[in-house]
Formats: structure tokens, sequence, C-alpha cells
């Protein structure tokens, strides 16, 4: 279905959405500028991007709302490629415009096998880890644009340093210039949020450098932007430098698909109706393709303007439509007057636009997912989003972009992995009421335990990685005086052929020891898996009340009692 989102428009929509796109136009305009700068190319080229991106994706995409253009993070991630496959004599704009083209063949390939669920691998906290660190190390970067001072080199530590030593060199026309434009978008953000901030800074900045020569006092410009359409067709560079960019565009095509589908989901949610995950590849794919070949820049799916689209009243991706048709009007009449925009005003659009995603309170929210049970099951793994988010935090502002977002990916799965393979196994108790009611007795101390007969519950699958952890455990519960284990595998939703064989070995061995491993409540998976292991299995009950008796005791009336 080509534009789902204008299936059965109403004309009673086109006044919200002709409004909507005009705003959004009045945002995306000198943001688009600003995020070419920080992909190292002109910044019309984020004009050109943007206009075949906001066409494209309404035709193909699902959201309603989701605002496609040029973004800091993709922008910056671009940078970095670019940077890595640099050479061969061609320059960062065609590079650029290839590494469009091969981001959108990567996102069409996944969306035509179905694989939107590899956006589940960048979990929420190490998303939220790499876009601080992407959002600082862009904002260092712009702070010696803002003040007119020479940019340092190196990490994100290194370029923060040689800002702070170099303050003195500052021009102070330039300073006023990016400061005062910073602090015309943050207010009119804050107390004037219907207000285009940006537009009307940038308006501002470029009547004061007309009106008071400021080009000509060492206040730097935009300088001279290419009036007219883009020039269309494939960059001209081998399939070689094509393949070379492969393995970067990957990277950059999973941060802009899961930031891109989390703004979509987020207004599809507030809007009532579903997004498809497979589609919005699509829809990434088309945009960045038709991106590329319009001379253009990666683009993904922005929150920010999302949210300006969905407060101005959108109702359908008519307004990107409209937000396009600006941008071209804005290209083929209107680009003189971005020629003496002063470059602190453009790295202060930046700053600001990057400075909302520095969500050091998510953070800090992280940090506090704790309690002294998790710490004393899992340990340091017990602040895992925490860790995970950290690191992906610290690997960009030290090691780059595309291998912060990896190291996060990794460690957030090892850390995973890690507390998989530590599940909790909780020693039960019966309850005073209901039959057949076992609780937990570190958090129950009144629950009674079953004379001779250790109750256990593991919280979490049985496979490969936790066998051995289990089977511990497991023998652990049979102390002095304990002839039988009932392990309630109630919690347990699957079993591996690795943990199956633990437990039949397991079965044996405590047998040597007269104590019998039974089990409780098992799922059917669970059974059929034991049932299909060599050697004698556990017997299995339908209750844990029906073990125990099997075992021939009985729950025990003093609560202060353990096996």
């Amino acid at each position: 279905m080509i534009a789902p989102s204008l299936h059965g428009y109403r004309p009673a929509w086109a006044r919200r959405d002709l409004v909507a796109g005009a705003t959004v136009w009045a945002v995306l305009v000198p943001e688009s500028l600003a995020y070419a700068t920080i992909a190292g190319v002109p910044p019309v080229v984020g004009l050109y991007a943007a206009v075949p991106a906001l066409v494209l994706y309404a035709l193909v995409g699902s959201s309603k709302h989701l605002v496609v253009g040029p973004m800091a993070a993709t922008a910056a991630l671009s940078a970095s490629v670019v940077a890595d496959v640099s050479g061969g004599g061609f320059d960062p704009a065609t590079l650029t415009t290839a590494l469009a083209i091969t981001v959108g063949l990567v996102a069409i390939v996944a969306g035509a096998f179905r694989l939107g669920f590899l956006a589940s691998f960048i979990s929420e906290p190490v998303l939220k880890g790499f876009i601080v660190g992407l959002a600082l190390t862009i904002a260092v970067g712009q702070l010696p644009k803002l003040i007119g001072v020479e940019k340092g080199e190196g990490d994100f530590f290194a370029q923060l340093w040689h800002f702070v030593t170099h303050l003195g060199d500052a021009d102070l026309l330039s300073a006023a210039i990016g400061i005062g434009t910073l602090a015309v978008v943050l207010g009119l953000r804050r107390w004037l949020p219907t207000v285009p901030g940006s537009l009307v800074a940038v308006a501002v900045a470029i009547a004061l450098v007309w009106t008071l020569a400021l080009d000509r006092h060492g206040v730097d410009v935009v300088g001279p932007i290419t009036a007219g359409l883009p020039p269309l067709g494939l960059p001209a560079i081998p399939a070689s430098t094509y393949l070379q960019l492969v393995g970067g565009a990957l990277g950059v095509a999973l941060v802009g698909f899961a930031e891109g589908l989390g703004a979509a989901k987020t207004y599809a949610t507030r809007h009532g109706y579903e997004v498809d995950p497979n589609r919005e590849l699509l829809g990434l794919g088309a945009a960045n393709i038709g991106a590329g070949l319009a001379s253009g820049m990666v683009v993904n799916g922005s929150l920010s303007k999302t949210a300006v689209n969905g407060s101005a009243g959108a109702r359908t991706e008519a307004s990107s439509l409209v937000a396009a048709a600006l941008t071209v009007v804005t290209l083929l009449f209107l680009t003189g007057l971005f020629t003496r925009l002063p470059e602190p005003a453009l790295a202060a659009i930046v700053i600001a636009a990057v400075v909302e995603l520095i969500d050091i309170r998510a953070l800090v929210t992280l940090y506090r997912m704790w309690t002294r049970r998790l710490g004393s099951i899992y340990g340091l793994a017990a602040r895992a989003d925490f860790a995970a988010a950290v690191a992906a935090l610290l690997g960009v502002l030290v090691f780059d972009t595309l291998p912060g977002l990896f190291i996060g990916i990794t460690l957030s799965l090892v850390l995973l992995l890690y507390r998989a393979s530590r599940p909790h196994v909780a020693e039960l108790g019966r309850a005073a009421s209901g039959a057949d009611l076992w609780i937990d007795r570190d958090r129950h101390p009144d629950a009674a335990a079953a004379d001779g007969v250790a109750v256990v519950r593991v919280e979490g699958g049985l496979f490969f990685a936790d066998a051995d952890h289990v089977r511990d455990a497991l023998r652990d519960a049979a102390g002095p005086g304990v002839h039988g284990i009932v392990l309630d595998a109630r919690s347990v939703p699957f079993v591996d052929v690795t943990a199956a064989r633990m437990l039949v070995e397991l079965t044996a061995t405590l047998a040597a020891r007269n104590v019998e491993l039974v089990i409780a409540r098992d799922l059917g998976q669970v059974r059929d898996i034991l049932r299909a292991t060599d050697g004698t299995a556990p017997r299995v009950f339908a209750e844990v009340d029906a073990a125990v008796a099997a075992l021939g005791t009985a729950p025990s009336t003093d609560p202060r009692r353990r096996p």
C-alpha cells in the first residue's frame, strides 16, 4: 500500500496538516543546515536530503506523524564512517552521499527479510547512554565555533581540554552572537515553545550580520549556498568504495532505525494506531536512497521534529509533504538569505538541539533501579542497565561513535547472560492460607517449611548457562535431615538438553545419598525434554503438596524451622 497514512484522507484535516507542515519547515531548515555541518559537508546538503526523505517516507512508512530528515546522531555517525574510509581522492560530500545510499539499501534488505526485530538488540539503556555520549561529543565539537576559537583534535576529553585552555583566544563578537543565539533558542523553547526558536534566532543573527557587517569584523559566516535543486544521480565512486561503507552503514542504519522507531511508536500509541517495524525499515531505506540520489546525507526519524509535528495538530503525513514543498521553495528562492548566517549561530543551534538529549536524569534513574536483594543475588550485575548505559557513553567519548555503540551492546548482552546464568533459587515455605500455596521464605519468614523436604523454585529457564549454578543450589539444599527435594518448576519456562541431563544426573547423585529429587508443576515442554533424555528422570507431580506428601512428610507448623 502506497502512502498508508493518506488513505481515507478527509478535507477537514487539510488545515491542520498545512499548519503542521509549515511549523515543521520552520524547525527543519535551520536544523538541517546545522546537522550537515556535523556530518562535515556543506550546509545545503542537509536541505538536499530533507526533501526526498520527507516525500519518500510519507509514501512508504507506516507512521502518520513521523518526520524524517537529517539528525544529529546519524550525522555524527556519518562523519565518523566517512572519515574511516576517506581516501581515493573523493571529497567528504561524495562519500556522505554514497553512505546514505548504502544505508538505504541495508534498510531495504532488512525490511524485505523482516528483520525489524533487530532493533530490540539495542536496549533502551544502551541507546540512552549512546545518545548522551554522542550529544556530549557533538556539543564539545561545536563549542569552539560558538566563541570563535580553533577546534582541538582527539577524543571528547582532549577536545574539551583544548577548548578550556584556549578560552582566552575567544573572539568577543563571535562569542556574543553564539551565546546570544543559544540563549534565544533555549529561552523560546522554555517560555514560548510554540514559536520556532531556531528560525527566529537564525533570522536575528542574519539581520545583525547584514546591518552591522559583522562578517567584516572577524565573524565567520556560512558563505555562498548554491541555489536551486540538487544534482540527481549516483555519486561517481567505484563499487569497491560502497563495499567499504557497508560495515559503517549497518551501524548507522541500526541507530537510525531504533531512534526513528521509538519516535514512531510514541506517537502511534498516543493517537491509537500501530506502526509496522518492517515497514519502518522500508521507509527508512527509501528515504535514505532518495536522499543519496539527491546529493544529500543520511536521514532518520526525528523525535523532536515529530513532537513539533504532533503538537501543531498534524493528522497524516501530508504535513511532511507540505514541509518538503516549502523546503523546495527555500532551495529555489531563499538560500541567499542564509549566506550571511554566522557560524557561531549555527553552532548554537546544534548545541541547543543536543542539549535536550543529554539526559542525566535518565542515567540517575537507571542507577537507582537497584535493591539490596538484587545486589545480593547478582552483585555488580544488579545494575546491568546502568552499567551498559555508562559503557556506551564512555565508549563514545573515548573510542568514537560506532565502537561506543557496540561496546554498550556487547556489555549489555554479557551482563544479561551473566544474570541469566545466575538465576535466583528460592527456598519455599507453605503459606498459612490456601492449599498448595508455596512462597519465598526470604520474603515471607512466616511461611512454614516442610519437615525433611526442601522445596525450591528456580526463577528462570534451565539451560546450558545456568545448569551448573542450579545444580549446586539443589545440591546445597540437600543438607542434613533432608531426604527429599521438590523443584517447583512453575517459573521454569523452558529447559534445554544440557539442563535436562543435569537434572537426570543430579537425581542419580542425590539418590546415592538417600535423597530423592522430584519436580512439581512443570510445563509441558519441560516434561517432554526430560522424557527424551537418557537416564532416570525425576518423578513429576501436578502440585507441590502432592510432591511433598509423596516424599512422606507434612508441612511443619514452626515457621522458624528451615530444612
